[in-house]
């Protein structure tokens, strides 16, 4: 399925079989054991999915898809050993798009993955305005044409476009795309964003993918 799965599961046994039963199956697969390291890591690759253990070394699984909900969409299913949280893990404060209980058959956990994606696609819009993004090659073709984007410019239309028709400040777009927590002026992000339009532009000149919101932020919506 040309997919990306992130496994968080600090047991290593554990998720080296769900792993290779993934990679099977046809999808790619990082594995995390820390669960500081989550919200970093979901930040810098935008992964397709995530197997997300409830409890972490460091942090708890809930606080994580939590935390994630404040900034991606991106489908997420809780692993659980605790049969006392599945009625929270049903709630809708919590975010999470399925649930697995331990034990479980890895097959059954693959299944659960494709039946999530498959899920997700559908309801994406069906108009994406030509778009199509390949996070591992950091490359965007806008009906037939390459872009050409920065790493910067990459993610910030990465993220835009995974968040489809949801405004973000420039601060929360500094927090989304440098990681690093370095230091630059919110107007960085406008003249990011200036020659990423410049590049739509030349691609496609009929179209408007990211608007602006004016005193408030930017948007991705395809006409």
């Amino acid at each position: 399925m040309n997919a990306t799965v992130l496994i968080v599961e600090d047991e290593e046994k554990l998720a080296s079989i769900l792993g290779d039963y993934l990679r099977q199956s046809g999808f790619e697969t990082a594995w995390l054991a820390d669960g500081n390291q989550v919200l970093p890591q979901v930040r810098e690759r935008m992964p397709d999915l995530i197997l997300l253990d409830l409890m972490l070394p460091n942090r708890d699984g809930l606080e994580i898809c939590k935390e994630i909900r404040s900034f991606s969409q991106v489908p997420i299913i809780m692993i659980t050993a605790r049969v006392e949280e599945i009625d929270r893990l049903l709630g809708l404060e919590l975010g999470a798009d399925d649930y697995i209980c331990k034990p479980f058959s890895p097959r059954e956990v693959v299944a659960r993955v494709k039946t999530v994606l498959r899920r997700t696609v559908e309801h994406q819009p069906a108009n994406s305005g030509g778009l199509t993004l390949d996070p591992d090659k950091f490359m965007a073709v806008l009906n037939g044409h390459d872009l050409d984007l920065t790493a910067v410019e990459f993610k910030l239309l990465h993220f835009l476009h995974q968040n489809a028709g949801r405004i973000y400040s420039r601060t929360q777009l500094m927090d989304r795309i440098y990681s690093d927590q370095r230091i630059v002026s919110d107007r960085t992000i406008d003249s990011h964003i200036k020659k990423l339009r410049k590049k739509i532009a030349a691609a496609a000149p009929d179209q408007e993918l990211i608007h602006s919101i004016y005193g408030v932020g930017y948007k991705f919506e395809a006409a």
